[in-house]
C-alpha cells in the first residue's frame, strides 16, 4: 500500500489522460468535478497561510496538472453534453439553473465576466509579477554569492549554513523561473475555457437543429443550461487557482502568513481606520444614500479604531506598571522600554566616592572605538547590525574553536577620525582601519583587465589592494571581477580576524575553570582525576594558550585532558617546559589538525630539505627555560627569503600556508618564523592523519654561501 501511494501523482495523472480520452457517466464525472473544486480552495488555502514562497515550491508543478485535469474535465463534459442532449450531471445543471434563473443572456453576461476579470486582471497581473521577480531573482543571486563568501570568510558562518544559504538561492532562482513559465499556463487556461464554451454552444445548436430537427429557441433552452454551468464549473476552480498563483508570487516581502500580515498591519492604523468612519459617515448626507448601512460601518470602524488608539497609547503605560510591580516584588523588569534617567551629577561630583575611582582600572578585554560617522552601524535604534553580527561570530568561533570570546565593548571615541575604527586588546590597540559609510569596497581580483573608479584603499583585515566605490558601481565592479563588500562587513571581518589572531591572549584563569567545570557535566571521573592531583588550572591555560595561538581547536577538551594525564603518569608533572606535553596533545588531535588544513582529500605543504633538518636539529641549543634555535644569520637569512618565494605558491589557494617538519623539529621551528611569519603553520608528520595524500608545492633548502673563486 505504502509503494502503491508514491507513485500516486503519476497515476492521477494517467488518469487525467484517460478522461481526454474514455466516456465517462455522469456521476463519474460530479464526482471530478468536486475533486478539481476542492483541490483549488486547498492551493488558494495554502498560498495565504505560508510564510515564504518556497515552502510550497512545488505549487509550478501543481497548476500544470491541475490545468490538465480541469481541461480533461472539460473534454469529458463536453463529449456528454453534445451526446446526451445537453446533459452532463446533477452539479452542471443546478449550476445552470442557479445562475440563468430562466435567462440566457443573464448566465452568459455573468459567465463573461467571470472569465473576463481572470484573463484581463488576475491572469495577466500574476503573469507580470512573476516575470519581474525571475528577472530580478536572477540578477540579485551574484551579489547574494559575494556575501554568503564575505560572511563565510570573515567567520560569520560556517561551510554547512553557506551552503544552505547558496542552495536556498539556487531554489529561488528555479521557482520563480518556473512561476514564470507556469504562470502562461493559466493565462492559456483562460483562453481554453472560453473556446470550450463556444464549442458546447455551437454544436449543441448544430447538433439540435440539424440531427434533432428542433427549432432555435429549444435549442438554446437545451443546450444554454449545460454550457453556462459546464463553463461555471470550470472557470471557478480556474479562478481559484489563479488568485492562487497571483498570491504566492507576491509574498517576495511578507513577514508571515498573509492573515497575520494584514491583521498587523491594518490594525497598526488606528487614525486611519477612524478616518475612513467618519468619511463614510459624511457620505449619509448625500440625497437618496442608504443611511441606515452607512451609519452602521461608520459607527464600526470609528468604534474599531478608537479602541485601537486606546490600547496604543496604554502599552507604555502597561509596560511601567509591570517595571512597578517587579521593583516591589524585588525582580528585575523584564525588557523595559523606558526608565527613568538617573539625576544628573558632575564628573567631580562622581568622584568624590572612592569606589568609583576603582572603575577606571578596569581593564577590557576587548574593546572597539570607532568615530562619529560609524555610530549608525553600531545603534540598534536606526538600523545598526554590529552587535548581531558580533553575537553570530562568538557563538560560531565559539562552536570551532571550543573558546568563548569575552564581551566586546563598544563606544565611540572622539580621539579618532569621524571613519576610523580602532580595536584593543587589554586596553593596547592592536589595529586600526578606517571605512566609509556610503561606500562599498571593492576587493581586486588577481589578474585584474578593468579598473573600476573609486578611492584607492587596502582591505584592513588581509591587506588585499582595494577601492572605495560608489553604490552605484557596485553591478560595474563585479562584473570586472572584484568582490565588493559592505562597509559594516570589512569592520565586522577585521575585528574577527584580529580576535582570532589574540584569542590566546583572551583565555583567562576564570575561563579555564567553565570550560572545565563544562566538561565536568559530561566526564566527571575524568575531571575528578585530573584534578587538583595531576593537572593544575595554571597548567591547563598555558597548554590551551599555546593551542589557540598557533590555530588549534581545543573544543575536544576530553581529549586534551586524558592526553595530559598520560603524559604526566609517564614523565611528571612538567615545570617549565610544556613543549613535549603540547606535541603530545597536538599528535591526539591529528584529525582535528587534518580537518583544518586538508582541501579535498589532500594536504599541500612546503617540506624542508633533510641537510637543512639536520643542521637545524644540530644548532639546538639548551637554554633555562628549555631548548632553543640558534642559527647563524646567514641561514635566517635565506630561510627568510625562501619562504617569502615559496608562500606566493599559496595566494591562488585557500588554504593555509603549511610547513611540514619532523616532530622533534616543529615547535622550535615554529618560534623562529612566527615573528616573520604569523600566519604560517608549522606541523610535523605524527599529527597529520594516514587517509590524507601529502602534495609537496615547495622546499626550503639549505644554502651555503660560496666565496670567490
Amino acid at each position: 500500500m505504502k509503494k502503491l501511494m508514491s507513485y500516486s501523482v503519476v497515476m492521477f495523472v494517467l488518469v487525467i489522460i484517460l478522461l481526454l480520452i474514455i466516456p465517462l457517466p455522469a456521476g463519474v464525472v460530479d464526482l471530478a468535478i468536486i475533486l478539481n473544486m476542492s483541490l483549488s480552495l486547498m492551493i488558494l488555502v495554502i498560498t495565504m497561510t505560508i510564510r515564504d514562497a518556497l515552502e510550497f515550491s512545488i505549487f509550478p508543478s501543481l497548476l500544470l496538472v491541475t490545468t490538465l485535469f480541469r481541461l480533461g474535465i472539460n473534454v469529458s463534459t463536453t463529449r456528454n453534453i453534445l451526446t446526451n442532449g445537453g446533459s452532463s450531471g446533477q452539479i452542471i445543471a443546478a449550476f445552470g439553473d442557479f445562475i440563468l434563473q430562466g435567462n440566457v443572456v443573464v448566465g452568459v453576461v455573468i459567465f463573461l465576466i467571470i472569465l473576463l476579470m481572470q484573463f484581463i486582471v488576475i491572469t495577466k497581473g500574476a503573469e507580470r509579477v512573476a516575470e519581474v521577480a525571475a528577472r530580478f531573482t536572477l540578477d540579485a543571486m551574484p551579489g547574494k554569492q559575494m556575501a554568503i563568501d564575505a560572511d563565510l570568510s570573515s567567520g560569520l558562518i560556517d561551510e554547512q549554513e553557506a551552503k544552505g544559504r547558496r542552495e536556498k538561492i539556487q531554489r529561488e532562482a528555479d521557482f520563480y523561473g518556473a512561476m514564470d513559465g507556469a504562470t502562461k499556463i493559466v493565462k492559456g487556461d483562460a483562453t481554453m475555457s472560453l473556446i470550450t464554451t463556444g464549442v458546447n454552444m455551437i454544436g449543441g445548436v448544430i447538433i439540435g437543429m440539424v440531427q434533432g430537427g428542433q427549432t432555435i429557441g429549444e435549442v438554446l433552452n437545451t443546450y444554454s443550461i449545460a454550457t453556462i454551468g459546464d463553463g461555471l464549473v470550470s472557470q471557478i476552480p480556474a479562478l481559484l487557482i489563479s488568485t492562487a498563483t497571483g498570491m504566492i508570487v507576491t509574498r517576495a516581502v511578507s513577514e508571515g502568513s498573509l492573515n497575520d500580515d494584514v491583521s498587523k498591519q491594518f490594525l497598526a492604523q488606528p487614525r486611519a481606520i477612524m478616518i475612513s468612519g467618519v468619511v463614510i459617515a459624511v457620505m449619509s448626507v448625500i440625497p437618496g444614500m442608504p443611511r441606515i448601512q452607512l451609519w452602521i460601518v461608520a459607527a464600526g470602524l470609528i468604534g474599531v479604531g478608537y479602541y485601537l488608539s486606546v490600547k496604543v497609547s496604554q502599552e507604555p503605560t502597561l509596560r511601567n506598571a509591570a517595571a512597578f510591580g517587579a521593583a516591589m516584588a524585588g525582580q528585575e523588569p523584564m525588557a523595559p522600554q523606558e526608565e527613568a534617567a538617573p539625576p544628573p551629577q558632575s564628573e567631580e561630583e562622581y568622584f568624590k566616592d572612592v569606589n568609583n575611582i576603582y572603575t577606571l582600572l578596569t581593564v577590557e578585554p576587548i574593546e572597539m572605538e570607532f568615530g562619529y560617522s560609524l555610530i549608525p552601524l553600531v545603534d540598534e535604534s536606526v538600523g545598526g547590525r554590529l552587535i548581531s553580527r558580533i553575537v553570530i561570530f562568538r557563538r560560531q568561533y565559539a562552536q570551532d574553536m571550543g573558546f568563548v570570546i569575552p564581551s566586546i565593548r563598544l563606544r565611540d571615541s572622539s580621539g579618532l577620525s569621524i571613519n576610523q575604527y580602532s580595536i584593543k586588546v587589554k586596553g593596547e590597540e592592536v589595529a586600526k582601519g578606517e571605512i566609509l559609510v556610503d561606500y562599498y569596497l571593492a576587493l581586486e581580483p588577481a589578474n585584474l583587465e578593468h579598473e573600476v573608479d573609486g578611492i584607492e584603499t587596502v582591505e584592513p583585515a588581509y591587506g588585499i589592494p582595494s577601492r572605495w566605490i560608489k553604490p552605484e558601481d557596485r553591478e560595474r565592479a563585479e562584473l570586472y571581477g572584484y568582490t565588493v563588500i559592505d562597509p559594516l562587513s570589512v569592520m565586522v571581518t577585521h575585528l574577527s580576524e584580529v580576535i582570532k589572531q589574540h584569542a590566546y591572549e583572551l583565555i583567562s584563569r576564570q575561563e579555564v575553570v567553565h570550560l572545565v567545570e563544562n566538561v565536568k557535566s559530561a566526564a566527571p571521573e575524568l575531571v575528578d582525576e585530573a584534578f587538583p592531583n595531576l593537572v593544575s588550572y595554571a597548567l591547563l591555560q598555558r597548554i590551551l594558550t599555546n593551542l589557540l595561538k598557533e590555530g588549534i581547536p581545543i573544543k575536544d577538551l576530553e581529549t586534551i585532558l586524558e592526553t595530559t594525564i598520560e603524559y604526566i603518569t609517564e614523565n611528571g608533572v612538567p615545570t617549565k617546559e610544556i613543549d613535549g606535553l603540547v606535541e603530545r596533545i597536538r599528535t591526539s588531535l591529528r584529525r582535528t589538525i587534518t580537518r583544518i588544513y586538508c582541501e579535498d582529500g589532500s594536504m599541500r605543504v612546503i617540506t624542508m630539505d633533510s641537510e637543512l633538518e639536520r643542521t637545524m636539529v644540530g644548532a639546538l641549543t639548551r637554554g633555562e627555560n628549555g631548548f632553543y634555535l640558534s642559527l647563524s644569520p646567514d641561514i635566517l637569512q635565506s630561510l627568510v627569503r625562501q619562504l617569502a618565494e615559496q608562500l606566493k605558491k599559496f595566494s591562488s589557494l585557500a588554504q593555509t600556508p603549511v610547513i611540514l617538519t619532523s616532530q622533534v623539529m616543529r615547535v622550535h621551528f615554529y618560534r623562529l618564523i612566527e615573528q616573520f611569519y604569523p600566519n604560517v603553520r608549522v606541523l610535523s608528520f605524527n599529527e597529520i592523519a594516514n587517509n590524507v595524500q601529502i602534495q609537496s608545492i615547495g622546499s626550503l633548502v639549505l644554502e651555503t654561501k660560496k666565496g670567490p673563486k
